[in-house]
């Protein structure tokens, strides 16, 4: 090669280039012979490490959830055809979700092919509504901008997903392109007019609340949130993916909205005159009902809200939320009117209920007794990942949150699935940090697979398991709409010896004092512990449906 062709190489070690200039750590997936010049390349990389998955879903939920964690990019890697249509899910549930993360497809070559249409999809067009931006790659020169343009995108405000499709002959070609800089972009500041009429309805309320949602769960929120209720002494609920951003030990903390309407928090909103809602997404199930004739509604967020029938805020605060929070506490005057201290005892409520169904130690487990035990036994900083069924909404309301994102739940796409990938990615990234998956049967056995890849990263990680012997959440709501009980049950391996099966340490629940015992036991212990747990779902509607609404409704 002569002097003038030195910097010349091929256009997927430019990728992987691009990829390190924008701080990649890590590339998770399932590659395949489309794949080989990327794969080439990341071979030789200093600083980027594959993670080998057993299934494409279970590598782009990881991803996912490390740019839940982090802010930045999560990066994952299929081949072509089947290879993309397994990402479907994993990028629906990081685009609803607002977490960063880029999928890396190959196609077979777009100049010259001689395979006809052999596995050929349109993958651009099949990603095009579940992302924020997708592209072919047409040209190694173009890589270092469409790689720069898809992780801006995928890290503004709302993050989510994006993909980029690298055809073989792309992969292979030569350039002497270079990768383009990181830029820094700081987000708009919320209008001042907006902050005065912000503060303008609060000092004029009786009883303020804040309602905490998803949105809030991310960069400096929580910090200014939390010097925002020590000043004004205002009191908050949270939605479920709201949960953590503030510690729910405070005295000021009302509940978590884990259902719409009815639960004992609903009724502190009832009573509440100004609502400031705080990140609100309508991805997440309404925290709370909006009539004509009832409360002003103050939405403070980074984009303007979309109205809806049960959602038309009155005053907007449209910026960056941390600051927006910073202002308004900065011009509010805390006021002898409010009256907030009396919804206290709507919370007070919930606790006295939650704390009687807790002490149910009957065998199977009774949910709420397994919410109290599970976070007995988890740290302060611990990290909960749920996985998708009935038990969501017994942890968002009974499990007290104290730091962000420790309690993992996906109140978005609401996929099952994703509790065992998102539970190995935390532990991947927190290794010091207690980690636990909590799946139902079904959810866990969709993608028990990456049980193997657990192992084989010597991840220390309990996956308790749920065993009810049915997809339980829809059986609940058949019995609800008062349907026959049908087609909803099924038989399960015995996991005990499915996890020893894949080298991982298997354990059985036989009484309430076990669970606690077992809890300590693989929390202490090294590896990989599942934990089979037999659950009573059987007064699931008659808590959830009718006992919660009677009793605030009492208050």
């Amino acid at each position: 090669m002569t002097d003038s062709h030195a910097d010349t190489r091929k256009a997927s070690d430019l990728f992987i280039e691009c990829l390190e200039a924008e701080g990649c750590e890590y590339i998770f997936g399932v590659p395949g012979e489309e794949n080989l010049d990327f794969l080439d390349s990341l071979s030789r990389s200093k600083q980027i490490k594959l993670v080998l998955t057993r299934h494409e879903q279970g590598a782009g939920f990881m991803a996912a959830t490390y740019g839940r964690h982090t802010g930045k990019t999560g990066v994952c890697i299929a081949t072509l055809g089947p290879g993309a249509t397994n990402f479907v899910t994993a990028a629906a549930y990081a685009q609803l979700g607002g977490m960063p993360m880029m999928m890396i497809t190959g196609q077979k070559p777009i100049k010259k092919s001689k395979q006809g249409l052999f596995q050929i999809l349109d993958v651009v067009a099949m990603m095009d509504p579940i992302t924020k931006y997708t592209r072919q790659l047409h040209a190694g020169d173009n890589i270092p901008s469409r790689v720069r343009e898809a992780y801006r995108l995928a890290e503004e405000e709302k993050p989510g997903a994006v993909h980029l499709e690298l055809p073989e002959d792309i992969a292979e070609e030569p350039t002497d392109a270079t990768p383009i800089p990181r830029s820094v972009a700081r987000r708009p500041s919320a209008e001042p007019k907006a902050v005065d009429q912000a503060v303008a309805a609060l000092e004029q309320a009786s009883k303020p609340i804040l309602v905490i949602g998803a949105g809030a769960n991310r960069k400096m929120t929580g910090k200014m949130l939390a010097e925002f209720v020590e000043k004004t002494g205002i009191p908050f609920v949270t939605t479920q993916m709201g949960k953590g951003v503030l510690d729910e030990r405070h005295p000021l903390f009302l509940g978590c909205a884990a259902l719409s309407a009815g639960d004992f928090c609903h009724r502190a909103i009832e009573e509440a005159d100004v609502i400031v809602n705080v990140g609100h997404d309508v991805i997440e199930k309404p925290p709370f009902f909006m009539r004509d004739d009832g409360h002003t509604v103050i939405h403070v967020s980074n984009r303007s809200a979309e109205v809806d029938p049960v959602y038309f805020p009155q005053i907007e605060v449209i910026g960056d939320i941390a600051n927006a929070i910073w202002q308004i506490k900065e011009d509010i005057t805390r006021q002898d009117h409010w009256q907030s201290a009396a919804l206290k005892r709507y919370h007070q409520a919930e606790l006295d209920h939650t704390e009687s169904l807790a002490a149910d130690t009957r065998f199977p487990i009774f949910p709420p007794h397994l919410v109290q035990r599970v976070r007995e036994s988890m740290p302060d900083d611990g990290i909960i990942c749920l996985d998708n069924g009935v038990y969501k909404i017994w942890f968002a309301r009974g499990y007290c949150a104290s730091q962000p994102n420790t309690v993992l739940l996906d109140n978005a796409l609401a996929t099952m699935g994703a509790g065992l990938p998102s539970a190995m990615m935390s532990a991947m990234l927190y290794p010091q940090r207690k980690v636990m998956a909590i799946c139902g049967d079904g959810g866990f056995m969709m993608n028990s697979q990456e049980m193997e890849t657990a192992v084989r990263l010597g991840l220390n990680l309990i996956v308790l398991i749920l065993r009810d012997d049915a997809y339980g959440m829809i059986r609940w709501k058949q019995a609800n709409m008062g349907f026959e009980d049908f087609g909803l049950t099924y038989g399960n391996p015995d996991f005990v010896k499915y996890a020893e099966s894949y080298g991982a340490q298997g354990h059985r629940v036989e009484s309430s004092d076990h669970l606690r015992e077992l809890l300590a036991h693989c929390r202490d212990t090294p590896g990989v512990h599942l934990i089979d747990c037999p659950v009573d779902y059987t007064e699931n509607d008659r808590i959830l449906n009718q006992d919660i609404k009677e009793l605030s409704a009492k208050l």
